[in-house]
């Protein structure tokens, strides 16, 4: 017996469906299989594409490859075809060694090119009713977005009011919070510094939780300042799909990847004057082209990074051998073109750095060499 809910949530809340998916055990046992397996560690795992790879449903393949499997029983086919890929595999493996498939209605005998063609037919149109919810659902939420009402989680510092709209948090205390953030940015002139500033003085910010709708008041980290700095929510502007996410092929799998934060005038959805900021978009825009002025590693603002003869060959290329992070780039000298490696460890939250050395002897490890005999 193979079962499969889609989300946590669904694993949650939704017991009515774990309920009746496990009750197809007796429905085997009624058809006279006494020794009935219940594989159900895919509960709460999606099966749509580029989703993390379905243990149970592998297991389902292994076991029925290895003959030790008379048939498979699943409440809905929808539970095992969520792609044609993992539905033609379980189809194609259970016609070579003879093994039943069972569902709530029937039971199929894949030496029959009836079930064959009914199985198909079931297969590609749960394949396909999961691309048509998706469709609606992908589209619902655009169509709220250009409506300024889609919302997972209101930034910070907001709240709805009685009847609906977007307002500044009714605690004083949490508004004056963010209002600090930029008046020290502003004063500052540095995210860091910022960051520093909030660090020195044991003063916390309130953050959303990772669970539940109260505010926690936390020492901030120099992320939470950016990401506050960052967003144009607090200009009072509404944006939507910020980070675009795209499906790529990955050494054969389909892997999802959420590409980088765009500038608000370039995501799908920007509405300005949407509501109530703390700063106006003129503010907002300064600060933006500050931070990027501050950060030599960025490429918007050419004109305010250093001037160097050469670039580090490995940047952005290895990796802390202690924590996994990416290993940056830093210049210094008397040119400021000699490169050195670091892994910034927690720096970013007032630590210190992991690991430094020079780029010069690692570079000519990998560079190219005047040897006759290379």
């Amino acid at each position: 017996m193979y079962l499969r809910q889609s989300s946590d949530r669904q694993v949650t809340y939704n017991k009515e469906s774990q309920i009746l998916q496990y009750a197809m055990a007796e429905r085997v046992r009624a058809l006279g299989w006494k020794q009935v397996g219940i594989i159900n560690s895919d509960l709460g795992s999606s099966a749509g594409i580029a989703s993390a790879q379905r243990e149970g449903f592998e297991r389902v393949i292994s076991q029925v490859a290895l003959g030790e499997v008379g048939i498979v029983g699943s409440r809905e086919v929808s539970r095992l075809s969520r792609t044609d890929k993992d539905w033609c595999r379980l189809l194609e493996v259970c016609q070579i060694f003879g093994t039943l498939i069972a569902d709530e209605q029937q039971v199929y005998d894949l030496s029959y090119l009836d079930d064959q063609l009914l199985l198909g037919i079931k297969g590609t149109l749960s394949v396909v009713e999961l691309k048509v919810i998706r469709q609606r659902l992908l589209a619902g939420q655009e169509s709220k977005a250009r409506r300024g009402e889609m919302f997972k989680r209101l930034p910070v510092g907001y709240a709805k009011d009685a009847v609906g709209k977007i307002a500044l948090y009714p605690d004083q205390r949490v508004c004056e919070a963010i209002r600090l953030v930029f008046a020290k940015f502003r004063e500052l002139w540095s995210v860091r510094q910022t960051f520093h500033w909030f660090r020195d003085h044991d003063m916390e910010l309130p953050a959303n939780p990772v669970q539940g709708t109260k505010l926690v008041w936390k020492t901030p980290s120099q992320g939470l300042i950016r990401d506050i700095l960052r967003n144009p929510f607090y200009a009072g502007a509404y944006v939507w799909a910020r980070r675009p996410v795209t499906t790529l092929l990955v050494e054969g799998q389909l892997e999802k990847r959420q590409g980088a934060v765009r500038r608000a005038e370039e995501c799908r959805v920007f509405i300005r004057d949407h509501h109530v900021g703390y700063i106006d978009w003129a503010t907002y825009e300064e600060n933006r082209r500050i931070m990027q002025r501050n950060s030599v590693n960025r490429e918007g603002d050419e004109s305010m990074a250093a001037i160097r003869a050469g670039q580090g060959l490995l940047g952005g290329l290895l990796r802390c051998g202690h924590c996994g992070r990416k290993l940056h780039v830093r210049y210094w000298g008397g040119r400021g073109t000699n490169a050195r490696y670091l892994c910034k460890g927690n720096y970013d939250d007032g630590g210190q750095y992991c690991i430094g050395f020079g780029g010069s002897a690692v570079d000519r490890r990998v560079g190219p060499h005047d040897s006759p005999h290379l």
